[in-house]
């Protein structure tokens, strides 16, 4: 198994991975967001990617999502984790929270979300009832139970269009659907591994509250200061479950 993680705001590069070379690939649907890094940590051969290229400067809404995705497969990867600063919504997701989502809503638009969409034989469906594979999932949550490190193990992550923030209505419509997490980045990830079949899980980095949680507006400075920390366990996370795999 190739495992491959896809790393949001705050996360372009990470601590201890011990870089051994990078691979640009060229796929049918453009060019990824930056050159995959292969490398090493805690031991197992992994690749990289900055989801938002590096230096940061892809929005969420113009990722090549399917770009990324191919590319991992083509490299080998048969397992991803997509690391993600997110907006708490539930109670227990206040910032620099480490959530390890379940289930998962779309609110984006526009985005090339299938690789099922041209010069095809027949129609394809892929069945998405556990958008996150379950297997993988509890390799991340038993990982973090070994290291003690303190996560929510499930939540309903909702994915809507960014770049801008959500207005109050916006959220108390997501919090009514059930959503715990807001983010701008975990479709179509989700499904184009799936449809690529490839196992694919995300963590969850809680930035902020979400817009009308608390009172007040929401800063920059204070989403860097949360991701700073959420961050920092969240590569401890990464390297856990490196080394969980392997036991």
């Amino acid at each position: 198994m190739t495992l491959a993680i896809i790393g949001g705001t705050g996360l372009t590069q990470i601590e201890d991975l011990t870089i051994i070379g990078q691979e640009r690939v060229s796929t049918p649907f453009g060019e990824p967001s930056a050159p995959f890094l292969i490398g090493e940590l805690s031991g197992k051969k992994l690749i990289f990617l900055a989801r938002h290229g590096n230096p940061h400067c892809i929005p969420p809404h113009k990722i090549n999502y399917r770009a990324n995705i191919w590319g991992l497969k083509q490299l080998g990867v048969t397992e991803i984790i997509g690391v993600a600063a997110v907006g708490g919504i539930g109670a227990e997701m206040g910032p620099a929270k480490i959530a390890i989502p379940d289930q998962l809503i779309d609110y984006s638009y526009g985005r090339e979300h299938t690789f099922f969409a041209d010069d095809l034989q027949h129609v394809t469906h892929i069945d998405f009832t556990e958008p996150y594979s379950p297997s993988l999932r509890q390799r991340i949550i038993q990982a973090a139970q070994q290291a003690q490190i303190d996560i929510a193990s499930q939540g309903t992550y909702g994915c809507t269009q960014g770049p801008r923030l959500e207005t109050i209505a916006e959220i108390k419509r997501m919090a009514n659907d059930g959503c715990d997490l807001v983010g701008m980045t975990g479709m179509p990830e989700a499904a184009l591994a799936r449809e690529q079949e490839l196992a694919y899980a995300n963590i969850s980095v809680v930035a902020n509250w979400a817009a009308g949680i608390v009172e007040g507006e929401i800063t920059m400075a204070e989403i860097e200061k949360n991701l700073h920390v959420g961050m920092a366990n969240a590569i401890a996370l990464l390297k856990a479950t490196a080394l969980f795999s392997e036991t």
